[in-house]
């Protein structure tokens, strides 16, 4: 995933928190009691089966900076990837955007059926947040562990990731705005990628106002994430992408590029990332690990 290594030393950390990650993952669900088996191999398949894992590395960067030990985030790094994959299973469904490729495999109604791709995906957003009341961690600070929880059930309702799924059907066939076009883009996304880094701040000690400078890094990097995602639909072949590129043009939905041109939505991205790095640099606290992500996500070519 990563080609400037060079860039500061929390470069050489992200193998092992996506390792770290993976392991968390992989225990998970492999411990998880009274599963059938077609619903656990289904479960192991959409999650254990590649991926960035770019939300749970903003966990553990934002961990960092808020001076969380790594154990106390493994749990919520699990809990982020559990829910991003849930989504990717169901919006990759027939009824939703009828994909039959992701990460360079077949999807999951494809590798199994799409009863079973609902089913999974259920299980495996209701896994989050079992995992996250029972983490012991959490639990010896319950105040602290409800807003953590509160943070992901925000995050995949129907005012965040949900609900901008369903603005987005609502709007195939339309020529959106961009101010319709970036409500949909922060929520169906962006919410996700701001849980991500806004759930290990309630375990550290940030003042309300650094906090809320997190707040701004994290919406707006959200959004760079999903505006970089719609020009790699335009810039990149399906091999590449591990999907099929070129879906959203297929299901006729509005983008960045679309709505502002390939250079215009450049554009968006770049001025969306020097805010949210503005925000970031108003911390006291050492932001690299989050400056050299948000670099990540802006640069990133799949």
């Amino acid at each position: 995933m990563i080609a400037r290594a060079s860039s500061g030393e929390f470069a050489a950390r992200l193998d092992h928190y996506r390792k770290r990650v993976d392991a968390e993952l992989a225990r998970t669900l492999r411990s998880a009691a009274h599963v059938p088996p077609r619903l656990r191999s289904a479960m192991e398949y959409s999650v254990l089966g590649g991926g960035k894992r770019v939300r749970p590395l903003l966990a553990y960067a934002s961990g960092e900076l808020c001076g969380v030990a790594e154990e106390q985030l493994d749990v919520i790094a699990a809990s982020i990837e559990l829910v991003h994959a849930y989504s990717l299973v169901h919006d990759d469904l027939p009824a939703m955007d009828d994909d039959d490729l992701r990460r360079g495999r077949p999807t999951t109604h494809i590798k199994f059926d799409e009863a079973t791709a609902i089913l999974a995906g259920d299980a495996l957003q209701a896994l989050a947040f079992e995992i996250l009341c029972e983490d012991s961690r959490l639990a010896a600070r319950p105040e602290r562990q409800v807003k953590v929880i509160s943070w992901l059930a925000r995050a995949v309702g129907p005012a965040g990731m949900v609900g901008g799924q369903m603005l987005d059907l609502d709007a195939e066939g339309k020529k959106l705005d961009e101010r319709a076009l970036e409500d949909i883009h922060r929520r169906k996304t962006g919410q996700l990628i701001r849980a991500a880094i806004m759930m290990p701040s309630e375990l550290g000690e940030l003042t309300d106002a650094e906090r809320a400078h997190l707040d701004t890094f994290a919406s707006d990097i959200g959004l760079v994430f999903q505006i970089r995602d719609d020009l790699l639909e335009v810039e990149q072949d399906t091999a590449t992408l591990g999907k099929n590129a070129g879906s959203d043009a297929t299901n006729d939905k509005s983008t960045y590029p679309s709505t502002l041109g390939v250079e215009g939505a450049r554009r968006r991205a770049a001025e969306t990332q020097q805010r949210a790095t503005d925000a970031l640099r108003s911390l006291r606290q050492d932001s690299r690990p989050l400056l050299w992500l948000s670099d990540f996500i802006l640069t990133r070519s799949y």
